[in-house]
């Protein structure tokens, strides 16, 4: 379900830490795309994947390891990076942290792999 719109929202608090867990809200979901908010406790991690469509990640709370291509980024509050479509990813929990994915799936249609 996605957040009101046209209200003003404090994105660290619609969403919680959840012992041992990996808790996500979309707050907004489209065909084109997808904006969801993360929480991640320490010593967790996200499933190391390919996606086909680029993603943009942003630390709102805490620091977290963000692995593509196995080049290992450390980002803490404030820092954003993109990870590329078509390349390998692993985003971990050293400490606990929360974070915006931003998936932009349109613009692809020229692409063939």
């Amino acid at each position: 379900m996605e957040i009101e719109k046209s209200k003003t929202h404090i994105l660290i608090e619609i969403i919680e830490y959840v012992l041992n867990s990996v808790v996500t809200k979309t707050i907004i979901r489209k065909t084109t795309g997808n904006v969801s908010v993360v929480a991640i406790d320490a010593g967790e991690a996200l499933a190391e994947k390919i996606s086909p469509f680029d993603t943009f990640i942003q630390i709102i709370e805490g620091n977290a390891e963000v692995i593509i291509d196995d080049k290992t980024n450390l980002l803490k509050t404030g820092e954003g990076i993109i990870i590329p479509a078509h390349t390998s990813n692993n985003i971990k929990a050293n400490e606990r942290f929360k974070m915006i994915s931003t998936i932009i799936k349109s613009g692809y249609e020229a692409i063939s792999v």
